[in-house]
């Protein structure tokens, strides 16, 4: 399997503290995230938007319906982490949920349900202060307690890194 076509911009990588110039670039990428997928989206047609993106990945279809679905657990993580003491997350099974039969509906309803998630998710991501990305939610999966930072950051990437394997197979398809 090629590492390029699985993650098109690398790994997310996190160390230490995070300053205020990271956190907004972070932010930034949260609220293009839209305008980025649009894009990337452009002109594939219901046949193209079903093609998988890489041997053995999902469709660009299920691409979008995924981010919608991942992106909304994890705003409503960081809701639960700002409003209980390190709480205990929900895991969800992304695979099992990109096989259900919602993912294969018209990928504007994820567009223009991620448009709106993430305008509401920058509303909060702004209002918050550095202690306040400080706080944390326990994975039971992984085991580890993650601070909001470490999601910030890693959900920045994650909608970049599902935008770049749709733009990968536009790119293979114009060939």
């Amino acid at each position: 399997m090629d590492e390029n076509e699985r993650y098109p911009i690398g790994h997310f990588e996190f160390e230490g503290d995070i300053s205020e110039q990271q956190r907004e670039a972070w932010i930034q990428d949260i609220e293009g995230l839209p305008a980025l997928l649009k894009a990337a989206v452009n002109g594939l047609s219901d046949g193209q938007l079903d093609i998988p993106y890489r041997n053995g990945g999902w469709s660009s279809r299920q691409v979008v319906h995924h981010i919608a679905d991942s992106h909304m657990n994890s705003y409503i993580r960081f809701k639960l982490a700002l409003t209980e003491e390190v709480p205990t997350i929900r895991p969800y099974y992304e695979d099992r949920w990109a096989e259900l039969y919602d993912s294969t509906a018209d990928i504007q309803i994820s567009v223009a349900l991620i448009e709106a998630l993430h305008t509401r998710w920058v509303i909060l991501l702004r209002s918050l202060d550095a202690q306040d990305y400080k706080r944390t939610f326990h994975h039971p999966e992984s085991g580890k307690t993650s601070p909001l930072d470490y999601n910030l950051g890693f959900y920045a990437w994650h909608g970049r890194h599902h935008a770049a394997h749709i733009t990968g197979l536009r790119d293979k398809l114009n060939k």
